[in-house]
């Protein structure tokens, strides 16, 4: 079982789902205790366990991501790391060293967090090791963890997080096998289930929390303050929906190009106040490390808006909107965490996938333990034979050259493929034996005797290196909806990510 760690463990979600230990007890029961145990570490923080000022104080930002990534490996207790920074979580994905066990891996881990992102955020943090990690890891990538439960976008933040992990070299074999199979799993959830049916995004709750403000959308104006991927699909929906819609970017080519799709007009970010004057709700989601909407900004417009309404919708991390804006007259301010009840509402309708994609996730976190058992034990099935083909052909070489040195080429031929034949028979039934053991506490005990007896323990980690070698690496060339992945704009929330 998992190792206990320094901090409270991954809380269940709030959708319909088994509880941390039922999935613990089901997989117990079904692939059976004491077998090799991953080596996979989890530790950070997310919706479910932080509110939104302590996930901002931990935010990374992409190009910041690297530099965390080299300070993380560089401790002694950690081989490879992957960060995973979104609007709702941050999270370090690690290997711990083969000399370090992983209870010992996540405290310097929640040490380092410490320091990144100051004390404050320690009493927030959540983690898991071995099994209870890739059950963790499996579910985010199946969006089951997510605060819009179904949403696509957390496959492509999470081939994202690993293609900055390996440009950094921070990704070895434990972990490229472990996301591999998570982002398979994420795509079967997708593909086998409904859980992402229908408009399932933070935008599209923001524009479902904008409808609930003014029944009917039509003859009110939206600003769009950012023009990345979120506010995208936030603005296609708004035009659906008639809404009259203001774009205001750094870039103005690009808010020039979202405003021409959605048929909105663009405004230069210089002309923010003028929007913000113009506008009935905004919708904020830059990737700004600071705030780009004030109190005193706000303060300073509100006459000329002659006291109407104004909603705002920050979807931001670190936020857009100064948070005591909310304390002015005829200013409503609404952030990540307040679309979390118009989520617990939408829920109902994909409670069923839910539960079928928790399914899956279960049974694939035993297929994956299962193989990467077996694919453990190959090594020291490789290294019993190369040691037993070693000790052979030395002693066919030296009688070659003693007793039986009067053979002729034919004979040493046919004296080496009997020799081959013979080890062949001799470690068959020791070989499907350890094939069998694989899975069983026993291939433990029994890898350990054979290397001690046989002293395989550098041919065991020869065969390993090789295994390790052959692994192939992760594509991330394509984000989860097929679009080849870029650099986000200095307004686009794509660095962040606003759902998983």
């Amino acid at each position: 079982m998992a190792a206990a760690l320094p901090m409270e463990p991954w809380p269940a979600s709030s959708a319909p789902r088994w509880s941390w230990s039922s999935i613990c007890y089901a997989l117990s029961s079904e692939v059976g205790q004491g077998w090799e145990a991953e080596r996979v570490i989890v530790v950070g923080l997310s919706h479910r366990t932080a509110p939104i000022d302590a996930r901002e104080q931990l935010a990374i930002s992409a190009d910041k991501l690297p530099s965390v990534l080299q300070r993380i490996v560089a401790l002694d207790q950690v081989a490879e790391a992957v960060a995973l920074s979104t609007c709702n979580r941050v999270e370090i994905y690690a290997a711990a060293s083969s000399h370090a066990c992983e209870s010992d891996a996540a405290r310097a881990l929640t040490r380092l967090v410490s320091d990144v992102g100051g004390r404050e955020v320690v009493r927030h943090l959540a983690g898991a090791t071995g099994r209870d990690a890739l059950v963790h890891l499996f579910q985010v990538a199946a969006s089951l963890d997510s605060l819009v439960i179904g949403e696509p976008q957390i496959l492509g933040q999470l081939k994202e997080a690993v293609a900055i992990a390996q440009a950094t070299k921070t990704i070895g074999a434990e972990l490229s096998v472990a996301m591999r199979n998570a982002l398979h799993v994420g795509k079967m959830v997708r593909t086998e289930t409904a859980i992402g049916s229908g408009q399932v995004s933070v935008p599209s709750v923001a524009v479902d929390l904008a409808r609930h403000i003014f029944a009917d959308l039509r003859g009110h104006t939206t600003l769009l303050v950012g023009a990345g991927e979120m506010a995208e699909t936030a603005a296609k929906l708004l035009a659906r929906a008639g809404a009259e819609l203001l774009v205001v970017n750094r870039s103005s080519e690009r808010s020039g190009q979202l405003a021409k799709l959605v048929g909105g007009r663009a405004r230069p970010w210089e002309q923010l106040n003028e929007a913000l004057i113009e506008a009935d709700i905004v919708i904020a989601s830059t990737a700004s490390r600071n705030h780009v909407i004030g109190y005193r900004q706000l303060k300073k417009i509100r006459r000329k808006r002659r006291n109407r309404r104004l909603f705002l919708i920050d979807i931001a991390l670190p936020r857009d909107v100064e948070p005591r804006v909310h304390d002015l007259d005829s200013v409503y301010l609404y952030d990540i965490d307040d679309l979390s009840h118009i989520v617990a509402k939408s829920l109902g309708d994909r409670a069923a996938e839910a539960r079928r994609a928790e399914a899956i996730v279960l049974d694939e976190v035993v297929r994956y333990e299962q193989r990467r058992s077996q694919e453990r034990m190959k090594p020291v099935i490789v290294a019993l034979r190369e040691r037993t083909r070693r000790v052979l052909e030395t002693e066919l070489h030296r009688s070659c050259k003693g007793k039986l040195k009067h053979l002729s080429e034919a004979d040493r031929a046919a004296l080496e493929k009997m020799l081959e034949a013979a080890a062949n028979k001799l470690l068959h039934g020791p070989t499907m034996r350890l094939r069998g053991l694989a899975c069983d506490h026993r291939g433990v005990t029994a890898k350990r005797v054979l290397s001690e007896l046989f002293d395989l323990e550098q041919l065991i980690a020869e065969a390993t290196t090789v295994a390790a070698d052959d692994e192939p690496e992760i594509e991330v060339s394509e984000g989860a909806s097929g679009v080849v992945a870029g650099e986000p704009s200095d307004d686009d929330q794509v660095a962040a990510g606003a759902n998983g």
